[in-house]
């Protein structure tokens, strides 16, 4: 048969390939409702989950220069959990119930082992959220990338009782704001941080610092994002928050406004969790300056929760019972000045 297409650059053979790899890991995603994949699109039946009045809310995003780190460390087993998580993430702080998620793949050259690696990773992050994979797409682009790069981003939708609905517009002033924490820096700022500890820095992914407790720089780096589904279905189920807030790129000055309503604005002890040290590296080596840090990375906390005080003892309750660590961090107060977002350190205010 003529080769033309792989002549050009694109090989079908490895395309094929890449999907007989991959069907074991999709399957592990499987849930009550999903259709099989292999289809035109993916489908999934909502009448199999007797909502009364479901509201579909949906999400996609990306891991950005995160995908460098994976490249350089050539360790790609785990990116695909933090694009699930990136997506998964926002929808819950909605309270919406993750349901389907699809994977987009742009690569210079379809190595099919390699990509493999990044579905197994997507496939892992939907196991831990409980959405299926239900389908994707893998775009060979030798004109657009080079042979050893590709980019990924994802696709999520989940569904929640209309009423159930959480957009931060009961929060009000006295609610108490409470910190899950994250896994290290998640996938948000990395073109400062491979331009700070990498080529400023001259840091290899090898290398152990000190300050990482005998873990290598790479390892630290390429942790997975965490994914808060689980922690959050039983206090959205309880009705206990009044609004979250994912912390990603625009950490906690851009992020929590979001769900604040007009005229208020939340105050945070910054002294009241401890910030990993991996950003202490960042802030240093770079001369970041120390509250801006706080509007470009998470510092440890990657979900922010809004709780009326009256409901805080039976938030930690729930929070206690699942086994899922948290510090109180600050409280909802009146905006000053504009302030949307007041930081205070050491009884100073920021």
């Amino acid at each position: 048969m003529p080769k033309a297409y792989e002549q050009a650059g694109v090989s079908v053979e490895a395309g094929y390939e890449l999907i007989d790899r991959i069907r074991s890991h999709t399957a592990r995603t499987h849930r009550p409702g999903a259709g099989d994949i292999g289809g035109f699109g993916g489908d999934f039946d909502l009448s199999a989950l007797n909502y009364r009045h479901p509201v579909l809310v949906s999400g996609t995003d990306g891991v950005g220069t995160k995908l460098m780190v994976a490249r350089e460390a050539d360790r790609h087993d785990t990116i695909g959990q933090d694009c699930v998580a990136m997506c998964v993430n926002d929808i819950i702080a909605q309270g919406a119930e993750p349901l389907i998620f699809l994977d987009y793949i742009a690569c210079g050259h379809n190595d099919p082992a390699l990509l493999e690696q990044v579905v197994k990773g997507v496939a892992d992050g939907c196991v831990q959220a409980g959405a299926a994979l239900v389908g994707g797409e893998t775009a060979e682009m030798p004109d657009m990338y080079q042979p050893d790069e590709y980019d990924l981003a994802g696709f999520t939708v989940g569904v929640v009782e209309r009423e159930s609905l959480v957009d931060g517009s009961a929060i009000t002033e006295g609610d108490q704001l409470i910190g899950l924490p994250s896994s290290g820096v998640h996938s948000n700022g990395f073109s400062l941080i491979r331009q700070v500890l990498l080529d400023q820095g001259g840091m290899k992914l090898e290398d152990r610092p000190y300050q990482l407790g005998g873990r290598t720089l790479g390892e630290e780096l390429l942790t997975p994002t965490r994914i808060y589904v689980k922690a959050l279905r039983p206090l959205f189920a309880s009705g206990l928050l009044r609004g979250a807030a994912h912390i990603t790129g625009g950490g906690f000055v851009e992020k929590v406004p979001r769900i604040l309503p007009e005229g208020l604005a939340a105050s945070f002890d910054l002294d009241s969790w401890k910030v990993p040290p991996i950003f202490t590296m960042i802030e240093e080596m770079g001369r970041v300056d120390h509250l801006e840090m706080y509007n470009i990375f998470n510092m440890g906390i990657g979900m922010v929760l809004v709780v009326s005080p009256d409901r805080l003892d039976q938030t930690r309750a729930v929070l206690d019972e699942e086994q899922e660590p948290y510090a109180l961090i600050g409280r909802v107060t009146g905006a000053q000045n504009g302030q949307r977002v007041i930081l205070n350190e050491d009884g100073r205010q920021q």
